[in-house]
Protein backbone atom coordinates (compact mmCIF):
# COMPACT_ATOMS: atom_id res chain seq x y z
CA UNK A 1 0.00 0.00 0.00
CA UNK A 2 1.22 3.88 -0.83
CA UNK A 3 -0.08 6.94 -0.53
CA UNK A 4 1.13 10.79 -0.72
CA UNK A 5 0.73 12.84 2.67
CA UNK A 6 -1.71 15.63 2.12
CA UNK A 7 -1.62 17.71 5.79
CA UNK A 8 0.90 17.54 8.23
CA UNK A 9 0.42 15.30 11.15
CA UNK A 10 2.28 12.42 13.62
CA UNK A 11 2.21 9.07 12.08
CA UNK A 12 0.53 7.32 14.90
CA UNK A 13 -2.48 9.53 13.88
CA UNK A 14 -1.86 9.24 10.02
CA UNK A 15 -2.33 5.39 10.68
CA UNK A 16 -5.44 5.76 13.01
CA UNK A 17 -7.03 7.70 10.33
CA UNK A 18 -5.70 4.92 7.70
CA UNK A 19 -6.73 1.86 9.64
CA UNK A 20 -9.69 3.46 11.96
CA UNK A 21 -10.66 -0.19 12.71
CA UNK A 22 -7.09 -0.76 14.14
CA UNK A 23 -6.30 -0.71 17.79
CA UNK A 24 -3.48 1.58 18.73
CA UNK A 25 -1.02 -1.65 19.75
CA UNK A 26 -1.93 -2.95 16.40
CA UNK A 27 -0.53 0.54 14.76
CA UNK A 28 2.61 0.55 16.64
CA UNK A 29 3.21 -3.20 16.03
CA UNK A 30 3.34 -1.87 12.80
CA UNK A 31 6.15 0.60 13.32
CA UNK A 32 7.91 -1.48 15.73
CA UNK A 33 8.27 -4.57 12.97
CA UNK A 34 9.99 -2.07 10.46
CA UNK A 35 6.70 -2.34 8.12
CA UNK A 36 6.06 1.50 8.05
CA UNK A 37 8.49 3.40 5.26
CA UNK A 38 8.28 7.47 4.99
CA UNK A 39 10.00 8.57 2.07
CA UNK A 40 11.50 5.05 1.18
CA UNK A 41 13.08 4.92 4.60
CA UNK A 42 11.15 2.29 7.31
CA UNK A 43 10.57 4.61 10.62
CA UNK A 44 9.92 3.17 13.80
CA UNK A 45 8.69 6.63 15.95
CA UNK A 46 4.76 6.90 16.08
CA UNK A 47 5.37 10.55 16.91
CA UNK A 48 7.57 11.01 13.97
CA UNK A 49 5.96 14.19 12.04
CA UNK A 50 4.89 13.76 7.99
CA UNK A 51 4.53 16.62 5.43
CA UNK A 52 2.83 17.59 2.71
CA UNK A 53 4.51 15.24 -0.53
CA UNK A 54 5.74 13.06 1.87
CA UNK A 55 5.08 9.67 0.37
CA UNK A 56 3.77 6.61 2.69
CA UNK A 57 4.42 3.07 2.41
CA UNK A 58 2.89 -0.27 4.25
CA UNK A 59 4.91 -3.37 3.29
CA UNK A 60 3.37 -6.75 3.48
CA UNK A 61 4.44 -8.90 6.58
CA UNK A 62 5.93 -11.27 3.88
CA UNK A 63 8.54 -9.02 2.68
CA UNK A 64 9.76 -8.09 6.27
CA UNK A 65 10.15 -12.05 7.45
CA UNK A 66 11.98 -12.07 3.93
CA UNK A 67 13.89 -9.04 5.04
CA UNK A 68 14.49 -9.96 8.81
CA UNK A 69 15.41 -13.35 7.53
CA UNK A 70 18.30 -11.57 4.99
CA UNK A 71 19.59 -9.63 8.13
CA UNK A 72 20.14 -12.65 9.96
CA UNK A 73 22.20 -14.78 7.23
CA UNK A 74 24.05 -11.27 6.64
CA UNK A 75 24.93 -11.33 10.61
CA UNK A 76 25.81 -14.96 10.97
CA UNK A 77 27.76 -14.28 8.36
CA UNK A 78 29.94 -11.77 10.46
CA UNK A 79 31.97 -14.96 11.99
CA UNK A 80 33.46 -17.74 9.45
CA UNK A 81 32.05 -21.06 11.29
CA UNK A 82 33.47 -23.72 10.91
CA UNK A 83 31.68 -25.92 13.14
CA UNK A 84 29.36 -25.75 16.20
CA UNK A 85 27.65 -28.16 18.60
CA UNK A 86 25.96 -28.01 22.10
CA UNK A 87 29.53 -27.44 23.63
CA UNK A 88 31.74 -25.74 21.35
CA UNK A 89 32.43 -23.15 18.57
CA UNK A 90 35.14 -23.99 16.00
CA UNK A 91 35.92 -20.68 13.82
CA UNK A 92 37.98 -19.17 11.50
CA UNK A 93 39.86 -15.64 12.68
CA UNK A 94 40.83 -13.20 9.90
CA UNK A 95 43.67 -11.18 9.74
CA UNK A 96 43.89 -7.77 11.86
CA UNK A 97 41.03 -8.93 14.24
CA UNK A 98 41.86 -9.49 18.26
CA UNK A 99 40.98 -12.30 19.62
CA UNK A 100 39.92 -10.61 22.49
CA UNK A 101 39.79 -7.36 23.89
CA UNK A 102 42.70 -5.80 25.73
CA UNK A 103 42.51 -3.74 28.66
CA UNK A 104 41.44 -0.54 25.89
CA UNK A 105 38.25 -2.75 25.77
CA UNK A 106 37.89 -2.69 22.23
CA UNK A 107 34.40 -3.53 20.79
CA UNK A 108 35.34 -5.34 17.52
CA UNK A 109 37.06 -8.67 18.28
CA UNK A 110 36.16 -12.30 17.13
CA UNK A 111 35.00 -12.59 20.58
CA UNK A 112 32.51 -9.98 20.60
CA UNK A 113 30.92 -11.59 17.22
CA UNK A 114 30.67 -15.08 18.49
CA UNK A 115 28.83 -14.12 21.39
CA UNK A 116 26.97 -11.63 19.04
CA UNK A 117 26.60 -14.70 16.87
CA UNK A 118 25.13 -17.34 19.83
CA UNK A 119 23.10 -14.69 21.44
CA UNK A 120 21.39 -14.91 17.78
CA UNK A 121 19.27 -17.84 19.20
CA UNK A 122 19.48 -17.40 22.85
CA UNK A 123 19.56 -14.07 24.74
CA UNK A 124 21.77 -16.17 27.58
CA UNK A 125 24.21 -17.84 25.15
CA UNK A 126 28.17 -16.85 25.66
CA UNK A 127 31.54 -17.85 24.33
CA UNK A 128 34.37 -18.34 26.51
CA UNK A 129 37.70 -18.07 25.37
CA UNK A 130 40.20 -21.30 25.44
CA UNK A 131 43.21 -20.02 23.76
CA UNK A 132 44.23 -17.30 22.02
CA UNK A 133 45.82 -16.13 18.06
CA UNK A 134 48.03 -12.83 17.26
CA UNK A 135 45.74 -10.14 15.92
CA UNK A 136 48.26 -10.26 13.19
CA UNK A 137 47.48 -14.31 12.75
CA UNK A 138 44.26 -15.57 10.65
CA UNK A 139 43.23 -19.45 11.36
CA UNK A 140 41.25 -21.80 13.20
CA UNK A 141 40.43 -20.86 17.12
CA UNK A 142 38.02 -23.02 19.09
CA UNK A 143 35.76 -21.59 22.10
CA UNK A 144 33.58 -23.23 24.44
CA UNK A 145 29.62 -22.61 25.27
CA UNK A 146 30.16 -23.46 28.94
CA UNK A 147 32.11 -23.03 31.82
CA UNK A 148 32.96 -26.56 31.72
CA UNK A 149 33.70 -27.25 28.24
CA UNK A 150 35.88 -24.12 28.74
CA UNK A 151 38.08 -25.68 31.74
CA UNK A 152 38.57 -28.82 30.09
CA UNK A 153 39.93 -27.41 26.73
CA UNK A 154 42.24 -24.98 28.57
CA UNK A 155 43.27 -28.15 30.92
CA UNK A 156 44.42 -29.78 27.00
CA UNK A 157 46.34 -26.77 26.43
CA UNK A 158 47.77 -26.34 29.38
CA UNK A 159 49.10 -30.51 29.05
CA UNK A 160 50.33 -29.86 25.56
CA UNK A 161 47.66 -31.93 24.56
CA UNK A 162 46.48 -30.36 22.18
CA UNK A 163 48.11 -30.76 18.02
CA UNK A 164 48.27 -27.67 16.60
CA UNK A 165 49.81 -26.75 12.68
CA UNK A 166 50.38 -23.27 11.32
CA UNK A 167 51.36 -22.44 7.83
CA UNK A 168 53.47 -19.60 7.37
CA UNK A 169 55.67 -17.66 4.36
CA UNK A 170 59.27 -17.04 5.47
CA UNK A 171 61.76 -14.93 3.83
CA UNK A 172 64.24 -16.48 1.46
CA UNK A 173 65.07 -20.25 1.89
CA UNK A 174 66.62 -22.16 4.85
CA UNK A 175 69.40 -24.13 4.54
CA UNK A 176 68.11 -27.66 6.40
CA UNK A 177 64.72 -29.26 5.65
CA UNK A 178 63.22 -29.05 9.13
CA UNK A 179 64.29 -28.19 12.66
CA UNK A 180 63.17 -27.84 16.07
CA UNK A 181 63.81 -24.72 18.49
CA UNK A 182 63.98 -24.25 21.92
CA UNK A 183 63.86 -20.85 23.19
CA UNK A 184 62.84 -19.07 26.33
CA UNK A 185 60.73 -16.26 26.01
CA UNK A 186 60.10 -13.00 28.16
CA UNK A 187 57.17 -10.86 27.88
CA UNK A 188 57.93 -7.09 29.60
CA UNK A 189 55.29 -4.96 30.69
CA UNK A 190 55.29 -3.13 27.20
CA UNK A 191 54.16 -6.62 26.00
CA UNK A 192 57.37 -7.00 23.97
CA UNK A 193 58.55 -10.50 23.83
CA UNK A 194 62.25 -11.24 23.95
CA UNK A 195 64.57 -14.18 24.27
CA UNK A 196 66.06 -15.24 27.72
CA UNK A 197 67.53 -17.66 29.61
CA UNK A 198 66.72 -20.85 31.49
CA UNK A 199 67.55 -19.46 34.42
CA UNK A 200 65.01 -16.35 34.36
CA UNK A 201 62.21 -16.97 36.76
CA UNK A 202 60.02 -15.46 34.37
CA UNK A 203 61.06 -17.14 31.40
CA UNK A 204 58.53 -19.56 29.54
CA UNK A 205 60.12 -22.45 27.04
CA UNK A 206 58.37 -22.11 23.69
CA UNK A 207 59.19 -25.69 21.49
CA UNK A 208 58.73 -24.98 17.94
CA UNK A 209 59.10 -27.48 15.21
CA UNK A 210 58.85 -26.71 11.72
CA UNK A 211 59.72 -27.99 8.00
CA UNK A 212 60.51 -26.57 4.68
CA UNK A 213 57.12 -27.15 1.99
CA UNK A 214 58.12 -25.66 -0.82
CA UNK A 215 60.63 -22.56 -1.57
CA UNK A 216 61.57 -20.53 -4.89
CA UNK A 217 64.75 -18.52 -3.22
CA UNK A 218 62.62 -15.18 -2.04
CA UNK A 219 59.94 -16.99 0.20
CA UNK A 220 59.68 -20.22 1.64
CA UNK A 221 56.07 -22.05 2.98
CA UNK A 222 56.81 -23.98 6.05
CA UNK A 223 54.36 -26.05 8.23
CA UNK A 224 54.95 -25.47 11.75
CA UNK A 225 53.77 -27.75 14.90
CA UNK A 226 54.03 -26.03 18.29
CA UNK A 227 54.52 -28.25 21.32
CA UNK A 228 53.63 -24.66 23.60
CA UNK A 229 51.80 -22.10 22.86
CA UNK A 230 53.30 -18.82 23.93
CA UNK A 231 53.14 -15.06 22.68
CA UNK A 232 54.86 -14.59 18.88
CA UNK A 233 56.29 -17.77 19.59
CA UNK A 234 56.07 -19.25 15.85
CA UNK A 235 57.26 -15.47 15.12
CA UNK A 236 60.06 -15.64 17.21
CA UNK A 237 61.27 -18.76 16.34
CA UNK A 238 61.80 -18.57 12.35
CA UNK A 239 63.44 -14.47 13.23
CA UNK A 240 66.23 -17.10 15.31
CA UNK A 241 67.22 -19.33 12.40
CA UNK A 242 67.62 -16.05 9.84
CA UNK A 243 63.62 -16.13 8.09
CA UNK A 244 61.41 -14.13 9.60
CA UNK A 245 58.03 -14.71 8.58
CA UNK A 246 56.90 -12.25 5.48
CA UNK A 247 55.25 -8.89 6.42
CA UNK A 248 56.35 -9.46 10.34
CA UNK A 249 58.43 -6.19 10.42
CA UNK A 250 58.34 -6.13 14.02
CA UNK A 251 60.26 -9.65 13.93
CA UNK A 252 63.07 -8.83 11.31
CA UNK A 253 61.01 -9.34 8.25
CA UNK A 254 62.46 -6.85 5.27
CA UNK A 255 58.94 -6.12 3.68
CA UNK A 256 55.13 -6.31 3.70
CA UNK A 257 53.71 -7.57 0.42
CA UNK A 258 50.27 -8.15 1.26
CA UNK A 259 49.72 -6.15 4.13
CA UNK A 260 49.56 -9.11 6.51
CA UNK A 261 51.93 -11.07 8.79
CA UNK A 262 51.38 -14.41 6.54
CA UNK A 263 51.09 -17.10 9.90
CA UNK A 264 47.81 -19.02 9.61
CA UNK A 265 46.80 -21.77 12.09
CA UNK A 266 45.64 -24.47 9.96
CA UNK A 267 44.74 -27.53 12.11
CA UNK A 268 43.63 -27.99 15.45
CA UNK A 269 43.06 -31.60 17.34
CA UNK A 270 41.57 -31.98 20.65
CA UNK A 271 39.38 -34.17 22.60
CA UNK A 272 35.63 -33.51 22.46
CA UNK A 273 34.65 -31.91 26.04
CA UNK A 274 31.47 -34.07 25.43
CA UNK A 275 33.03 -37.49 25.42
CA UNK A 276 36.76 -37.41 25.29
CA UNK A 277 36.71 -38.32 21.32
CA UNK A 278 39.41 -37.12 19.19
CA UNK A 279 38.25 -34.77 17.08
CA UNK A 280 40.03 -32.73 14.12
CA UNK A 281 39.62 -29.17 12.55
CA UNK A 282 41.52 -27.98 9.40
CA UNK A 283 41.51 -24.36 7.37
CA UNK A 284 43.48 -23.79 4.30
CA UNK A 285 46.12 -21.34 4.44
CA UNK A 286 45.88 -18.43 2.08
CA UNK A 287 49.05 -18.37 1.27
CA UNK A 288 51.47 -18.47 -2.11
CA UNK A 289 54.87 -17.85 -3.07
CA UNK A 290 55.83 -14.37 -3.61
Amino acid sequence: MKARIANEIELLSYLKEVFPSSSSNTLRKMLSLGRVKINGEIIHAAKQKLLPGDTFELLNKATIEQHLRHTKQKEKKSIDLIYEDEQILVVEKPPKLLSVATDKLELDTLHSKCVDYLKQTDSKAWAYIVHRLDKETSGIMILAKNKRAKTYLQDQFSQRAVYRIYHALVESKPENQSGTINQYLLEDKNLNIKTTTKSNKNAKLAITHWELLSTNQSTSLVRVMIETGRRHQIRMAMKSIGHPIVGDLLHGASSNPVARICLHASSLEFLHPQDDEPVRFESNHPFNLL
